[in-house]
């Protein structure tokens, strides 16, 4: 992700791309050239340290970074304590969004639907009349990190306790699994579009990948109800991942939110395979509250979480 991104902005006019990447990552070869300078600290306190001088001259500054242990959250609040201008979600639009239970409730009082659910904690008992099969997740995680399938009160409850963390329980929400990423800015709110994910069948809900497109009128509902999940935000930026069930009722009466990436997601990496236009681009242009065309190719794209992409068919374009 981090390599597409640098060359998707490198090749904007006028853009040069200071890039610092995490020095644990093990070395692989990285884009390239004139409009591109890399930064890789051999310390932590080092990475603090360019991070802030970087944060501080640079114009932009865009995290990539997973919600967990509050690593995102950090590095967004750090880019502001250097004067810095993020490209993305601000601190507190991270802190509601890294929250599942936090998610949940304020879009339930934004009357956006999210599946039934409770905050747990260990220990906590489970009214046997909750409703089952139900899902258990960390209240703050990512990735699918120790979610579960559970089928009764009693193992929502050993659930819960082997995690020993707050969690939040769901209803388990039969449909398609599927994501929205979303363009933000001052006025703008851009759908990209909708993709279906892959998720593991074994209870776990491992992310896989995904495709795109979703047939039409599945994504017509898809892009309604991230549209409504997104401006219920105070003042998105940047690049929104919304992930959604949607379920069997043609007129969308049982789809549901379930969670709201505030960073990039693995999905940039399918849409800017399918984007006959430059993704990074059209993110900066919506980022400064201006309209950002786009159109994609009418192809069929299939992503994995590792970032690998299949490609079939193209026949014209979507339009923008």
């Amino acid at each position: 992700m981090l390599a597409a991104m640098v060359e998707d902005f490198s090749a904007l006019d006028g853009v040069t791309v200071w890039a610092m990447r995490d020095f644990r990552l093990r070395r692989a070869p990285w884009p390239q050239g004139a409009q591109i300078r890399w930064e890789e600290p051999a310390t932590a306190e080092a990475a603090r340290r360019t991070f802030d001088t970087l944060a501080r001259q640079a114009d932009w500054t865009l995290v990539i970074a997973p919600e967990l242990e509050g690593e995102l959250l950090g590095w967004c609040q750090r880019a502001e304590a250097a004067e810095g201008r993020l490209l993305g979600p601000s601190p507190a639009v991270v802190a509601l969004a890294s929250d599942k239970e936090a998610t949940c409730r304020h879009l339930a009082a934004a009357g956006i639907p999210v599946p039934v659910g409770m905050a747990l904690r260990p220990g906590q008992p489970v009214p046997r009349a909750f409703g089952f099969p139900a899902v258990v997740k960390p209240c703050l995680g990512a990735g699918s990190e120790a979610v579960r399938m559970v089928a009764d009160a009693q193992a929502a409850e050993k659930a819960v306790a082997r995690l020993g963390l707050p969690c939040r329980l769901e209803r388990f929400c039969a449909g398609q699994a599927a994501s929205v990423a979303v363009l933000c800015g001052p006025g703008v709110c851009r759908p990209l579009l909708p993709c279906t994910q892959r998720l593991s069948r074994d209870g776990r809900f491992r992310y896989l990948g995904g495709t795109l497109p979703l047939p039409p009128p599945l994504a017509r509902r898809a892009v309604r109800l991230a549209r409504r999940a997104v401006a219920s935000l105070p003042q998105p930026t940047g690049f929104v991942g919304v992930d959604l069930v949607l379920g069997a009722d043609p007129r969308g009466r049982e789809d549901v939110v379930i969670e709201i990436n505030p960073r990039l997601t693995t999905s940039y990496i399918g849409l800017r395979r399918a984007a006959a236009s430059n993704l990074a681009g059209a993110m900066l242009a919506a980022a400064q509250g201006r309209r950002c065309r786009l159109c994609f190719r009418r192809i069929y794209v299939q992503f994995t979480a590792k970032g690998q992409t299949k490609v079939r068919h193209s026949s014209g374009y979507y339009p923008g």
